[in-house]
């Protein structure tokens, strides 16, 4: 059984403040959204579709995958195939810190390639997530993140400010705002209508031209991202729906896990065990 063949493992590494995770057996597919932080993966095995910032590709075993924080993006499997791979999430902070540390200038990165076929740079990543597993002596792991970032930022990799970015027109970023800042709220198409002079129909096509999401989905990953935050201060699943603006828990949950891959429980529990990890478990599926 397929099903029975899935295995998602998560862990958060407190020296690195960073998560390190490792899906396998997977046929689900990841639906349009976005991150708030730096993803840096690699697929294992299986071939996967991949849809980002408007551009498709094939991926397969040994290709290297780079989102930067926005970037939508989603994917699906080719012929069936049930995909592995290994990623690590790099928060913003945390990645321009890093570079600091290595450049001697903090800066936000650009992540200029989405996908690195057949990169070398793969094994890093698998060294980093090895190191994080197995609970390595922090200075080895930092060498190790180190060595990673430092390898990105030679072959593939521009400050974030002078990147050349298409970004919404003002009237469009208003609506981000307000959506960002009203996400526990019902909000509504009136609502956002209210703010402009678009019709219905104009409104969605360039909000989601210009975003690379429709606004309902701009509202779901706004709050998703913090519901994952109040999970990793320990609210619990219950309290976290309702603050982040979802209807009830089962809604929560299966959107968190149709996004994120884990059940909302399996997320927080990596930051609440000693063994700081999170994995599939048969009554939480």
């Amino acid at each position: 059984m397929l099903q029975e063949q899935e295995q998602r493992h998560i862990y958060y590494d407190r020296d690195l403040d960073i998560e390190a995770y490792n899906l396998s057996g997977i046929v689900q597919k990841f639906p349009n959204h976005f991150h708030e932080y730096y993803v840096i993966g690699f697929v294992e095995g299986g071939k996967r579709h991949l849809w980002c910032k408007g551009k498709e590709y094939d991926v397969s075993e040994g290709d290297l995958l780079l989102f930067n924080p926005r970037d939508n993006h989603y994917c699906g499997p080719i012929n069936g195939e049930i995909l592995d791979y290994r990623a690590v999430n790099i928060n913003p902070e945390v990645m321009e810190r890093t570079v600091g540390e290595i450049t001697g200038k903090p800066y936000m990165p650009y992540f200029t390639d989405t996908v690195v076929y057949k990169s070398d740079i793969t094994q890093s990543v698998r060294d980093l997530y090895l190191a994080i597993l197995e609970h390595a002596p922090k200075l080895e792991k930092e060498e190790t993140l180190f060595f990673l970032i430092e390898q990105i930022l030679r072959e593939y990799a521009s400050d974030f400010e002078s990147a050349d970015i298409l970004q919404p027109n003002p009237r469009i970023k208003t609506l981000c705002t307000y959506i960002e800042e009203h996400y526990a709220e019902n909000l509504t198409l009136d609502d956002l209508l209210a703010m402009t002079d678009f019709g219905k129909s104009y409104l969605l096509r360039s909000f989601t031209k210009q975003t690379g999401v429709s606004p309902y989905r701009y509202l779901q990953t706004i709050r998703l991202d913090k519901a994952r935050k109040f999970l990793e201060q320990g609210i619990a699943p219950i309290d976290a729906a309702g603050m982040a603006g979802f209807a009830d828990q089962s809604h929560f949950t299966h959107f968190f896990k149709e996004f994120i891959g884990l059940t909302p429980k399996q997320y927080q529990r990596i930051f609440q065990n000693n063994t700081e990890q999170a994995e599939t478990d048969d009554d939480e599926k």
